[in-house]
Parts: structure tokens; C-alpha cells; sequence
């Protein structure tokens, strides 16, 4: 009992380690890949009384899926099964993903208000030491804690020489950074950022991690294996969305597998982290 309670408590510490530092492959001038059925699948479908699911759709030249809510509405956060897609479950094509399927798949949509440039939403996004300290409600021990115990900027992935946080003229259009995040259980993971979009009504962000994630020796995650993208579109001078994925590759080892509610509450972390939301208020997204 003792080994199984230490399994569900790394991999709920596991997963939002790398859900707060993943940011995916996102492609500025790709067009949505909207899933296309075939005839009688949709006639299949409409014979068995169930609609064709279409799956996340980020803001990529159409209405996203699931929408954005009212702007004094909390986030909306979807957790994504298997059944729900199918196995091999083909991501969007701005999304930048070749890999198809998924072990978890959260997405987290949501409109929030802000008066200043984008130059500011991206300092802050460069700042990557402010993540320590990040809260969230682990379902598995029903309490708010901090999970990350600390966070740097890094001069390249090779030296792990930490240096200061990224200034806004360095979070360019382009632009690739690493950095590396030390989390309460897993260790130090060292994770890629590429600045996809940067206009003025229009931020892309990408992470993903560098090297192999292991507990005691056994891999957890393999490069790449963990990816998140967001995007960030002004609607008005003082009002931004925002849509976010993350997933684990499907191949990813099953320790990180379910618990979905605490994937939930690690994607809006992030989100009220990035927008300045107290990362602890209540409610969380999920009991």
C-alpha cells in the first residue's frame, strides 16, 4: 500500500513538473487541421445517435473547441480520454505536433483582462525564476502546496549555466531558450521555449523538455514527450484569450497515466500564474 500511495503522489507531482514548463511546437503561419469524416461515418454516427467528437481546437483561423466562456467566467478546463479521441488521435496542425495520440491531454481556454502590451505579457513570460513558488490543489493529498522549488533561466542546455530571467527583448518572434525547473519529487528537468508568434495581438509560446525524465533510473518521459503550446490573442484594448494545450506522448510511461483531476489543477496554475491570478484561490478546478 505504502509503494502505491508513493506511485499516485510522483505521478501527480510528475506531470504538472512538466505541465508547467512545456510549451509545444507551434507553426505561425500554418491554418487549422480541422478533423474531416467521411460520409458514412457521419451517417454511421447519426444512426447510433452520438456526435463525431472533433477534439481540442486552438484558435487557428476558427471558432476554438471548447469555446472561450464569458469574460468573468473561470477558465474552462477539459481533461481528454483516450475514448473519448481514439488512440491515435491526430493533433491540429498549428499545434506544430507530428506525433499522433496521447497518454493525458488537458486543455485549458479562458478570456482575462489586461491593459499593457504584449512586451509585458512576454517579460513575464521570461521570467522564468517567478515560478517558483506555484501552488496547486493535489487531489491526492486534498491541499493546496508548492510544487516548484526552483526555477532559472539557462545560458544553454549542454553548460546548465543558470543565468538571469529573459528581458523582453530577448522573447522575440523565433527566438529558442532553455531553462530549467527543479520540482519537489522529480528533480531538474531541463526544458526548450520557442517564441512561435510575437505581434502585437498575438502571442505563441512553445515548451517542451530536453533530455529523458526518469525516477529511480526508470524513464518517464522521453524528449519531447511532454509538450504544452498556448496562444494569446487580443480581443480589445484591455481584454485577452487565451487556449492552451498539453499532453504526454502516448507512449509515455502509465506512472503519469490518469488522475485527471490533478491535471486539471496544474493546467490552471499555469494559466492564473501567467495572467496573475493567486495560483492558490479558491476554488481549484477539481476536488
Amino acid at each position: 500500500m505504502r509503494t502505491k500511495n508513493f506511485l499516485f503522489r510522483f505521478r501527480d507531482a510528475l506531470t504538472f513538473s512538466a505541465l508547467l514548463l512545456v510549451l509545444p511546437a507551434a507553426s505561425p503561419g500554418q491554418e487549422a487541421d480541422y478533423f474531416q469524416f467521411s460520409r458514412p461515418a457521419l451517417n454511421a454516427a447519426s444512426m447510433l445517435g452520438v456526435e463525431p467528437q472533433l477534439g481540442p481546437q486552438p484558435p487557428c483561423g476558427g471558432e476554438p473547441i471548447p469555446p472561450y466562456p464569458n469574460l468573468d467566467d473561470s477558465a474552462t478546463v477539459k481533461s481528454w480520454s483516450e475514448s473519448d479521441l481514439g488512440r491515435d488521435w491526430r493533433p491540429p496542425a498549428c499545434t506544430g505536433w507530428a506525433a499522433v495520440g496521447f497518454t493525458t491531454l488537458v486543455t485549458t481556454v479562458a478570456r482575462f483582462r489586461h491593459t499593457s502590451e504584449p512586451g509585458d505579457l512576454l517579460r513575464h513570460i521570461g521570467a522564468i525564476s517567478d515560478t517558483a513558488g506555484v501552488r496547486y490543489w493535489s487531489t491526492t493529498h486534498k491541499r493546496w502546496q508548492t510544487f516548484i522549488v526552483d526555477a532559472y533561466a539557462l545560458t544553454d542546455p549542454q553548460s546548465g549555466h543558470r543565468r538571469d530571467d529573459f528581458k523582453s527583448d530577448e522573447m522575440k518572434e523565433g527566438k529558442v531558450l532553455y531553462f530549467e525547473q527543479v520540482d519537489n519529487l522529480a528533480g531538474k528537468t531541463v526544458y526548450r521555449m520557442y517564441i512561435a508568434k510575437a505581434s502585437t495581438d498575438r502571442l505563441v509560446v512553445e515548451v517542451e523538455n530536453v533530455g529523458i525524465m526518469r525516477h529511480l533510473f526508470i524513464p518517464i518521459l522521453h524528449s519531447g514527450e511532454m509538450q504544452l503550446i498556448y496562444f494569446l490573442d487580443r480581443e480589445s484594448d484591455n481584454v485577452w484569450r487565451y487556449y492552451s494545450i498539453v499532453r504526454t506522448g502516448k507512449n509515455a510511461n502509465q506512472m503519469i497515466a490518469g488522475n485527471e483531476s490533478s491535471s486539471m489543477n496544474r493546467a490552471v496554475a499555469f494559466y492564473r500564474h501567467l495572467v496573475g491570478i493567486p495560483t492558490d484561490q479558491e476554488p481549484p478546478a477539481a476536488r
